[in-house]
């Protein structure tokens, strides 16, 4: 997701109902009050000049389907700022994080009532922050980006009323992209595992020396582009949609048709099952019975083959997904922001900037029972991540990425479901033969314009 860009219907619909609610930060009466968002709050919680005051007072801090699985963790958290801080108390809530996360959190903020210290995804923060609701955290804290990755703290950022590039997120955990592959599918058909391609038509042509040595025995990756889109255009730097997210643009960059057509050949020469153009099954169960060459980038697939498929994963392999022309890899961060509309924001803020630290987030990327990477540059330093014993395709894997997210940003494009389900389609027709890979782009630019016309 680009946390500057806000895309699809749902957020459409965010930014216009805060909109309507009240935008932007305001100074206040005579009485010293002033308004974030409509809602009426403390002066210092506004405008310019760093935050200060007490860290004392009771904070709401709400997480996103946490509680259940972590719930251990931070209690213990918690625990730590209370002693660290006399008088500070923190209520720990966990929405569930269903598909009306979104509508509960705008009507929260509308009632002024937002969690003093939240978990958002980027297209709520960005609404957020665009109707005035989040505390400007570059502005209220100046040493807020010490802890984290340089580049992922520059691009973490948001756009407010004005149109002004701020910071009203801290960048709290994010993902990972790896190549795995099956060493000895890959020796077969003649391909170093050795030597991972450094491009996303170098790694095309890998699979077409696949499907030509594997004569359907074996196939090199799965058909369905939605696997695909627009992680690929993003790491080959086209872009997919305009600087205000408001259209698209990828019909414009003449390496989309070539993509398209690309996969048009490796769908037709046998480098994908036939039955996995429309599936929407990830390659994990034909990967772990060794019927297909490239698993899934997640890092924490490499934990499930481990888990069960161990006679795959003595065979699996991990290199560098393609950098491309990008020249490094994206990340789509989860975010802690501190309400502009907080009673104690001093308590707020040191909260967030506590959970977020180097320590902690250290610590939760531990737990075994999550494959998870921190943003702050002691964390990615951590042993954990950077010592490999032996011939571990996990450990490699955790360590690869650790080390892509030195310099990686937070610039994954956002597209919603339709827009992207649209672009999809269009790219299987391609595949099928049923249009031109030119038709098939031009098509699918037009029904996307079409789609973020009806968003707003």
């Amino acid at each position: 997701m680009r946390a500057k860009r806000l895309t699809g219907s749902v957020a459409g619909v965010l930014v216009l109902a805060l909109t309507a609610a009240g935008c932007g930060l305001s100074g206040g009466s005579g009485d010293g009050d002033a308004t974030a968002g409509g809602c009426k709050v403390d002066k210092g919680n506004v405008g310019s000049g760093k935050l200060t005051g007490d860290v004392k007072g009771q904070i709401t801090f709400q997480t996103t389907n946490l509680k259940k699985d972590f719930g251990a963790f931070f209690d213990g958290v918690i625990k730590d700022f209370e002693k660290a801080h006399a008088g500070a108390k923190v209520k720990w809530i966990d929405d569930p994080g269903d598909n009306t996360f979104t509508t509960r959190t705008v009507a929260d903020a509308q009632a002024c009532t937002l969690p003093d210290v939240v978990n958002l995804n980027s297209e709520t923060a960005t609404a957020l922050t665009k109707a005035g609701y989040l505390l400007d955290l570059g502005v209220k804290d100046p040493d807020a980006a010490k802890p984290f990755v340089p580049a992922f703290w520059k691009s973490s950022t948001m756009t407010d009323s004005s149109g002004a590039t701020v910071h009203t997120v801290l960048p709290w955990y994010t993902g990972g992209i790896v190549l795995t592959y099956n060493t000895d599918l890959l020796t077969k058909a003649g391909v170093d595992p050795a030597k991972p391609p450094t491009t996303v038509f170098g790694l095309f042509a890998d699979y077409e020396k696949i499907a030509k040595a594997a004569g359907g025995t074996f196939y090199a990756t799965m058909a369905n582009p939605v696997w695909r889109i627009p992680a690929d255009f993003d790491q080959m730097n086209i872009k997919t949609l305009s600087d205000d997210g408001k259209s698209a643009v990828f019909a414009k960059d003449p390496r989309t048709v070539q993509w398209v057509a690309w996969m048009a050949k490796l769908y037709k020469e046998g480098a994908m099952p036939k039955d996995s153009l429309s599936s929407s099954n990830d390659p994990s169960t034909l990967y772990s019975q060794g019927k297909v060459a490239y698993g899934s980038t997640n890092p924490s697939f490499v934990r499930f083959v481990k888990q069960n498929s161990p006679s795959v994963y003595a065979k699996t392999g991990v290199g560098q997904q393609p950098f491309d022309a990008l020249g490094h890899t994206t990340g789509a961060p989860q975010y802690i922001s501190v309400a502009a509309t907080s009673k104690h924001a001093p308590v707020a803020l040191a909260f967030a900037e506590f959970l977020t630290n180097a320590e902690n987030q250290t610590a939760w990327c531990k737990d075994p029972n999550v494959v998870i990477f921190p943003t702050t540059t002691a964390s990615l330093d951590d042993p954990f991540f950077q010592k490999v014993s032996g011939n571990d395709p996990f450990a490699q894997a955790r360590k690869l990425v650790a080390e892509q997210l030195k310099t990686a940003t937070a610039y994954q494009t956002n597209l919603s479901p339709a827009v992207q389900n649209a672009i999809v389609a269009q790219v299987q027709l391609a595949m099928q033969g049923k249009k031109s890979p030119e038709q098939a782009v031009k098509d699918a630019q037009d029904k996307a314009d079409e789609l973020l016309k009806q968003a707003g």
